[in-house]
């Protein structure tokens, strides 16, 4: 499928509120005797990489273009770029739109995008050259997000279904037993939400391989798919699930963090080559990173989010739909409201520190599902894939004091406890399951 992007270039210095100070102005006072104190009151909160020009702290790539795709968890990328934070770091920042994430791959292996928005499991997936992915190394120094996915269901399963999915297993036997298997859709193969779908379905007693035909479908044409009858459920993130609803064509069973308290979701990845040959660039993209994500996780600041990240070169959806989930008002569609505890969250909680036993889970779930032969290698490539270094540096530059890594085990909401130390054994020990080797 061919991307048509959309692009936006960044702010200049009287659209973003940056007071102009040149190199010029800088020697003049130098030379005019100003004490160092005044010279740094005056650049203000800018860098010297980003105001001077500096050989020795200037981004190495100034001219970078980001991909995105049309999800609320975007919202870093767009904020940095928006808000005229990456150009704070010396980033000339443009954002693209891609059309799905195969394409939004491809982009970052051929180089037309320098950075992205991406699925979790993609960096490792193209590292490793699984599911259909070219080989091709690529690296998360940044996690942008935890929480913030969940799974809808078709209307007519309303009040037959609710949060376990085992109350799905008749409906999945039935519609076998009559050659017509039921029909669920996940945005990537190896991407987070085929591995939450999966294991929902298995939790449920349903194997995915075998019991119902599970497809791939961009975010953004999830919605319009249930609506014509092409799917019985489908795991995506918002602001989709919460549209599902408002458009009265489905409801959620369960949220992501419904099924993992404060799981990882999307990152910001570069190809392991562009990072190698630019660490000051990449270190440069995470300082702006961070200030947005802060800038995000304050809850007054997520109306003006959503009437930002809702234009239609973004995500192109009713900033309404968007911000309700955002601030923790989880309508289910089903009759069920609560106060989400741990909704869409980017930078509380060390959420930003690229854990090595992050990849490691998603590994383990690899293995599961038969998409590697063997026991892969789980502490090298979680060392390969997720550069802490890069991230420790960066967040040293910018004096951000982060929690460290954690390599604490995770407890799912079926019971199963994954501990890092022990991925393999994790992996072999779920009843529904397609080992290979």
């Amino acid at each position: 499928m061919k991307s048509h992007p959309n692009k936006t270039s960044a702010g200049s210095a009287a659209t973003t509120g940056e007071t102009p100070f040149n190199r010029r102005r800088f020697l003049a006072h130098a030379a005019s005797g100003v004490g160092a104190a005044a010279l740094w009151s005056a650049l203000g909160t800018r860098t010297w990489a980003a105001t001077a020009g500096s050989a020795s702290d200037a981004p190495e790539a100034p001219n970078m273009n980001f991909g995105m795709i049309a999800l609320t968890d975007c919202s870093p990328i767009v904020i940095a770029h928006e808000k005229g934070l990456f150009k704070k770091y010396g980033i000339n920042s443009t954002v693209t739109k891609g059309a799905n994430w195969a394409a939004i791959r491809d982009n970052l292996s051929s180089g037309s995008i320098q950075a992205t928005h991406m699925l979790i499991g993609m960096p490792l997936a193209s590292t490793m050259g699984l599911a259909g992915s070219p080989k091709k190394p690529m690296v998360i120094p940044w996690l942008m997000n935890r929480n913030g996915q969940a799974i809808s269901l078709k209307t007519e399963w309303k009040g037959k279904v609710g949060a376990d999915p085992k109350a799905i297993k008749p409906f999945v036997d039935q519609a076998k037993k009559l050659g017509e298997p039921l029909t669920f859709a996940m945005t990537f193969p190896p991407g987070t939400h085929a591995m939450w779908m999966r294991y929902y379905l298995a939790a449920g007693g349903i194997d995915p391989d075998k019991d119902i035909s599970l497809i791939v479908v961009p975010p953004a044409q999830m919605v319009s798919n249930m609506k014509i009858g092409k799917m019985d459920g489908f795991c995506v993130g918002e602001p989709w699930n919460a549209r599902t609803i408002a458009d009265g064509i489905g409801f959620t069973s369960v949220t992501t963090q419904d099924m993992w308290k404060d799981h990882p979701e999307k990152v910001c990845a570069f190809t392991e080559e562009f990072a190698e040959k630019n660490p000051k660039t990449v270190k440069a993209v995470l300082k702006a990173l961070h200030e947005a994500s802060v800038w995000l996780d304050d809850y007054a600041n997520r109306p003006e989010q959503c009437a930002i990240v809702s234009k239609a070169t973004y995500i192109n959806c009713d900033q309404k739909i968007i911000l309700g989930r955002l601030l923790g008002e989880l309508d289910y569609g089903d009759g069920r409201k609560v106060k989400d505890e741990f909704p869409m969250h980017f930078s509380k909680r060390n959420c930003n520190y690229p854990q090595a036993k992050y990849a490691k889970w998603f590994m383990s779930q690899y293995r599961r599902w038969g998409m590697v032969t063997g026991a892969p290698d789980y502490d090298g490539i979680a060392k390969r894939v997720m550069r802490a270094d890069l991230y420790e540096q960066a967040m040293k530059e910018i004096g951000y004091a982060h929690g460290g890594a954690d390599n604490t085990p995770e407890k799912l909401f079926d019971g199963a406890t994954f501990d890092p130390k022990d991925p393999e054994t994790y992996a072999k020990s779920f009843a529904v399951k397609s080992l290979k080797g």
